[in-house]
């Protein structure tokens, strides 16, 4: 019965999480297996992986085939490292302490390329929260700047709007002072015309009572018109009367 070493996926949708599984070839998927293994997680960064390692060399050993991406697992664990090192043992070429020392070696670099690469990561996340607060400063203190600059506008703008009410308030009362100084000025210059209105009078009641006296005069002469407008007419009559007569006659 071929034995493969594959990835058997569970988890929820956009987060999967993976068993290591030692599973007939002929099996499904996420079908029946032949012995958990142990995990994968690659939500995390690094991927967090837990692994059998004795149990995984056995597996090897017996002819299990690991797949593409099993094969990556376990090589960045030290499975296949531990393997080929077993088979050394076996052919005489090392000795088990030998062995041991080496893939202790391998496993204490391989840790320290990891932590430095934690370390990396938990900095640069470090500087990218700095510059987002940074940046998030930056932007609060220029919205406080533009806040203030628009306080200060709406108060200069206020305090002009005042200060024009004011001005419009206080000019009407300039003119009426100066049309009051103006008309004390005209009743001090009144006094001075007054004589000159007193002597316009006179010439005035004056010429009147010249106008009256003259009245008569023409009265008189109008009654001796009449007289004679009446002495025309009843001429005019007496001329008139024969002619009828004569025209009656006829």
């Amino acid at each position: 019965m071929p034995v493969k070493i594959r990835l058997q996926r569970h988890g929820k949708k956009g987060k999967p999480f993976y068993w290591i599984v030692a599973a007939d070839a002929r099996a499904k998927r996420d079908g029946k297996y032949l012995e958990k293994l142990g995990t994968y997680n690659p939500n995390t960064n690094p991927a967090t992986i837990d692994l059998g390692l004795d149990e995984t060399v056995k597996w090897l050993q017996n002819g299990a085939q690991p797949t593409e991406t099993a094969r990556n697992i376990l090589s960045y664990k030290g499975v296949m490292l531990k393997n080929h090192l077993a088979g050394g043992v076996r052919k005489g070429a090392l000795t088990e302490e030998q062995a041991e020392e080496k893939f202790t070696a391998w496993l204490e670099e391989k840790e320290s390329k990891i932590n430095a690469k934690k370390e990396k990561l938990s900095k640069a996340e470090q500087e990218a929260k700095a510059k987002a607060i940074a940046a998030e400063k930056e932007v609060n203190a220029k919205r406080e700047a533009d806040a203030k600059a628009v306080e200060e506008e709406a108060n200069a703008e206020a305090v002009a709007e005042t200060e024009a009410n004011v001005e419009t308030e206080t000019a009407p009362e300039e003119p009426k002072a100066e049309e009051a100084k103006a008309e004390e000025t005209k009743t001090e210059e009144k006094p001075e015309e007054a004589p000159k209105a007193e002597e316009k009078t006179e010439a005035k009641a004056e010429k009147l009572e010249e106008a009256k006296e003259e009245k008569p005069e023409a009265k008189e002469e109008k009654p001796e018109a009449k007289e004679k407008k009446v002495e025309a007419k009843a001429e005019e009559k007496k001329v008139k009367k024969p002619e009828t007569s004569e025209e009656a006659k006829k």
